[in-house]
């Protein structure tokens, strides 16, 4: 008889599972198919889901106003569309002129960069115990060696330009059928749950779209104000290429913790061509900016509905960031907030079968 301790079945269970790992591992070129179809499928469903939690309040609202949805939803793609021309004119011919220099003297950058940090390896307050000479032309190298690449790269470029258009292509679709379906979608997982379970179910379903939606809204709020600051303050100091460098403030401030780090890192390069001065101002800005963020805009927008501590994000991170890199720190937290609170909710649900099942023993 095989023993039946709990101990037992926990390592038959986990060898189950680890034969099918390597079953699969085996046969791996059946799921080939399903891989692709999610790889191709997941960039446009991504941006429709982020977009539809943007658009469905005001869709909500309009249709409050005895407006059809459809005509909400197109309503809301023509305000959209105007605010993105209107834009487009406002500040396309600047940010064209920029980054027409910025690829003009992108290797002058690299090089002026280079020196100024051999330069300054020589300063007194600098520890001379590190080669900095062999570290900054190693980066330097790096730096010129993948922007040449880049346009080497013909395939990979065509590849992305694709990609760029199937999601053009495909999300409007995508997002008109989540705005005008997406109230019928927890109804529809439901009616797969035995009726004693479909209240349960909905509170799952209605608390990860109240996790998301939160997360999703005000990471995007906060990264708009973040980067209009950063603009304005790059402004007042002066910097060079100072649209593009806020640019790309606002769009790493969506990871937490290491996004802003990573959106200073352009403007301090930059900086470095100027003068030291510069990247104190430089820094002077980043500093502002975050403080302004995270002491007084993130608390109103966000306040702490997803209640995850610091460490908590740290450690998922680095987990998820060497585990699939830029996407990985860009799901990392949403999906730890969804997975939270169905462990949480079936953790509850759990604990009050086995009282039930206590109070009827007794």
């Amino acid at each position: 008889m095989m023993p039946n301790s709990k101990a037992f079945r926990l390592g038959y269970a986990m060898i189950v599972v680890l034969l099918i790992v390597l079953l699969a591992h085996q046969v791996q070129f059946i799921f080939k198919p399903l891989v692709v179809l999610v790889q191709t499928l997941f960039t446009p469903f991504l941006v429709a889901g982020i977009l539809f939690y943007l658009f469905r309040p005001v869709v909500d609202w309009l249709e409050t106003r005895k407006i059809p949805r459809p005509l909400s939803i197109l309503f809301i793609y023509l305000m959209f569309i105007g605010l993105f021309v209107l834009l487009g004119f406002l500040v396309g011919p600047l940010l064209q002129k920029q980054l027409d220099q910025l690829v003009k003297n992108l290797p002058m950058i690299i090089d002026s960069a280079k020196e100024e940090l051999i330069r300054l390896s020589h300063h007194p307050w600098v520890s001379d115990n590190l080669d900095w000479k062999k570290i900054t032309t190693s980066v330097t190298e790096y730096l010129k060696t993948s922007y040449k690449a880049i346009g080497a790269n013909i395939a990979g470029f065509f590849q992305v330009i694709t990609n760029i258009v199937l999601v053009f292509v495909t999300v409007p679709f995508i997002l008109y059928y989540m705005l005008k379906e997406g109230e019928r979608f927890p109804h529809f997982v439901l009616q797969w749950l035995p009726e004693k379970e479909r209240d349960q179910g909905y509170r799952i379903l209605s608390d990860m779209d109240s996790a998301l939606s939160s997360y999703i809204k005000g990471q995007i709020l906060v990264s708009v104000f973040v980067g209009t600051l950063v603009y304005i303050g790059y402004l007042i100091i002066g910097i060079e290429y100072s649209l593009i460098l806020a640019l790309i403030t606002m769009f790493t401030n969506v990871i937490p913790f290491i996004g802003p780090l990573i959106g200073t890192v352009p403007a301090v390069v930059v900086a470095l061509i100027d003068s030291p001065m510069m990247v104190v101002k430089v820094l002077i800005v980043a500093v502002i900016a975050q403080q302004l963020e995270g002491n007084l805009v993130s608390p109103l927008v966000m306040g702490k509905n997803l209640n995850i501590h610091p460490l908590t994000i740290i450690v998922l991170l680095l987990v998820a960031g060497s585990m699939a890199g830029f996407l990985g720190l860009l799901l990392a937290v949403p999906t730890y907030a969804v997975a939270k609170v169905v462990i949480s909710h079936l953790y509850r649900l759990f604990m009050l079968r086995r009282q039930e099942k206590l109070d009827a023993h007794l």
